[in-house]
């Protein structure tokens, strides 16, 4: 597919650009790429490299996104590209983020169809994941329209290191977001990431006023494992809205990391003291952990989880099937039958 003029970059001189889409800034000269590998000078022109290549697409379970409060026990399909910018030292997915995986060019009238063929298996829409979808910017904003258009829900499974302009413009066509924190200290994200905290914050508090958010934070034993760090971030959720899922993460060795996985008990101290200020806590990568949802009002169960196999046992039309609470922190369960 021909290389698409990038949005958010300003020309210097001597035909140097400067990206604006990422807090990075990159200033590149002729035939130079971003840190993201995806956005390139040429001839005095930003150009995206990966508008519509798609390197990955399946029909997966919303709740691997992970979404555990949008539209529950459903299917979404997962679209992803190559190229991130941040180099997370224990990327689980540095196969599309820091490598060069194949392609298949895909106009966005190809993707909602493929959007369409998979509602009758009880898909909702398009998940922009697997790679960071925010430096697909171009053809995310352009297909989110579509989608919307034709009544199909819109995510985004993103590290949110956005700069706010172009993240407000996009915002409104989507529905719901898993925005991942990597850690709640900046010397993290300076050493393991090559980014900062701030931005991420910044995009977290735009987002939840505007859609439906979960924040997921890989738990790196001795990196940000603390409980001192943990109830800091879930502290500051609170303050957003305590309703905010936040899914804990265990991390297993990858890319450039090799030390051993996060040991269980460290998940369970992090979720006990996050949930002095969270309603709903979760805990991820750990087998046989059920991560059931009950009702805030009276305890009862609302959906129950086994991995992937989901039931909704709990709720009708929005309500506790057993008290009648609206439930409104759960999306998308108004007008099934369960």
């Amino acid at each position: 597919m021909p290389h698409k003029e990038a949005r958010y970059y300003k020309q210097l001189d001597r035909q140097r650009v400067e990206c604006l889409l990422c807090p990075h800034h990159c200033k590149l000269t002729p035939d130079k790429t971003g840190l993201c590998r995806v956005r390139v000078n040429r001839e005095g022109r930003l150009v995206t490299i990966n508008y519509g290549e798609l390197a990955s697409l399946a029909l997966d379970p919303i709740e691997k996104k992970p979404l555990y409060h949008f539209h529950p026990g459903r299917l979404i399909l997962s679209a992803g590209t190559f190229g991130c910018n941040l180099a997370c030292a224990f990327c689980q997915n540095y196969s599309l983020a820091q490598e060069q995986p194949p392609t298949r060019a895909t106009e966005v009238e190809e993707l909602l169809q493929a959007a369409r063929a998979t509602q009758k298996e009880g898909s909702v829409g398009v998940a922009f994941t697997y790679n960071e979808p925010s430096i697909w910017y171009e053809y995310v904003r352009e297909a989110a329209e579509v989608l919307q258009e034709n009544d199909l829900r819109v995510v985004l499974v993103t590290n949110g290191f956005i700069e706010p302009e172009p993240f407000r413009e996009l915002l409104p066509l989507v529905d719901a977001l898993n925005i991942d924190v990597k850690a709640f200290t900046d010397d993290f994200y300076v050493h393991h990431c090559r980014g900062a905290l701030a931005p991420v914050r910044a995009t977290v508090e735009t987002a939840v006023e505007k859609a439906h958010v979960e924040v997921t934070t890989l738990l790196v034993p001795e990196e940000n494992d603390a409980i001192e760090e943990v109830e800091e971030l879930a502290r500051w959720l609170a303050a957003l809205n305590p309703h905010i899922p936040l899914h804990l993460s265990r991390y297993h060795p990858a890319y450039r990391f090799s030390r051993p996985a996060t040991p269980p008990e460290s998940l369970y101290r992090a979720r006990q003291v996050a949930s002095k200020h969270l309603d709903f806590v979760y805990l991820g990568n750990l087998p046989g952990e059920q991560n059931h949802t009950t009702c805030l009002e009276c305890g009862n169960l609302l959906i129950q989880r086994h991995a992937y196999q989901v039931q909704v046992s709990g709720l009708r039309e929005g309500h506790c099937t057993c008290c009648g609470a609206n439930i409104d922190y759960i999306t998308g369960t108004r007008g099934r039958s369960f």
